[in-house]
């Protein structure tokens, strides 16, 4: 009798290799890092109309004196304000699979479908939440390894030349405190800084950096923070539909944004969520979407001195 040889009678297959891993792997995505930052708008939602408008006071302003002679009126000055709208869209994607799909395969269609929506859903929400923050009026493109230009008009106009380094960092720290007067994040006297990792890689790589992070930044506040300069947090962001690592002359700047307070609202009429379609043909055809009516906008769209809260660093 022939001696039987598992190699030449059965070279592949599950007939060999019959034996499936319990555990189901997913790919990997990118950091979703922005949402922590958007202010839902309260007083929304239901039955609204489908906008939202957003009260904003402006300062009255200071005058060169304030003295007034004993028989003089008291001056009147003039309180302002003015407002901007947020229209909501319709957000939504979906997977179908089949019934005889969920039947006999090794693991469960549905389950792993609403993992990946879920998963896709935070990417499609950071997207527009950053967006929404990239429609700042002010931006800022790095001309050398000090310097560079502000535009003030919402269109970047510069084309930078050189990548973040902490001088750039200074520059807008700067003009953010003592030029545009923004308030410090939460209430409190810092701002955040959310840049591209190739935008924070111009940044640890420059010695100054290392020096400020030596002995503070223990603790860490904000997923995805990476260290603080010059009290401003910084967190990386690897979602590059957030923000782009190939901005200026020869793709060399990685785009970022700097902040403070009223950073970006998010205004929601139907809050996201998983939904299950009804089965069509007696239960055959099967599907699962996720859906949401929602908007992101940007609170502050000004460049004006106490107004103005986000500066994009970026590249005509």
């Amino acid at each position: 009798m022939a001696e039987f040889t598992w190699e030449a009678d059965v070279a592949e297959g599950v007939l060999k290799n019959h034996a499936l891993s319990a555990k189901l792997r997913s790919a990997a995505i990118a950091r979703t890092i922005a949402q922590q930052f958007v202010t839902t708008e309260p007083g929304y939602g239901r039955m609204k109309g489908d906008s939202h408008t957003i009260t904003r006071i402006k300062n009255i302003a200071e005058p060169t004196s304030a003295k007034i002679g004993e028989k003089a009126r008291i001056p009147i000055d003039t309180f302002a304000q003015s407002t901007v709208t947020i229209t909501v869209s319709e957000y939504g994607r979906g997977v179908e699979y089949t019934h005889k799909s969920q039947l006999l395969g090794h693991y469960d269609r549905e389950n792993a479908i609403q993992k990946e929506l879920r998963k896709q859903l935070r990417l499609v929400l950071d997207t527009a939440a950053f967006t929404a923050a990239k429609t700042a009026k002010i931006s800022f493109a790095p001309t050398s390894a000090t310097g560079g230009t502000f535009d003030t008009d919402g269109t970047p106009s510069t084309t930078a030349t050189f990548n973040g380094t902490v001088a750039h960092v200074k520059l807008i720290r700067d003009y953010m405190m003592d030029t545009i007067h923004v308030p410090g994040w939460d209430g409190g006297d810092e701002y955040v800084a959310l840049c591209s990792t190739k935008f924070m890689r111009g940044i640890k790589d420059d010695p100054e950096f290392i020096d400020w992070n030596k002995a503070q930044n223990a603790e860490k506040f904000f997923k995805g923070e990476v260290g603080k300069i010059e009290n401003i947090r910084f967190l990386e962001v690897n979602h590059t539909n957030g923000l782009s690592g190939s901005k200026g002359t020869g793709s060399v700047l990685g785009e970022a944004l700097f902040f403070g307070d009223d950073f970006v609202a998010m205004v929601v009429a139907e809050d996201p969520e998983l939904r299950a379609a009804i089965p069509a043909d007696f239960g055959r055809q099967k599907a699962v979407a996720w859906y949401g009516v929602l908007e992101y906008g940007l609170i502050w769209d000004t460049s004006n001195d106490g107004e103005a809260r986000v500066i994009y660093v970026t590249s005509a």
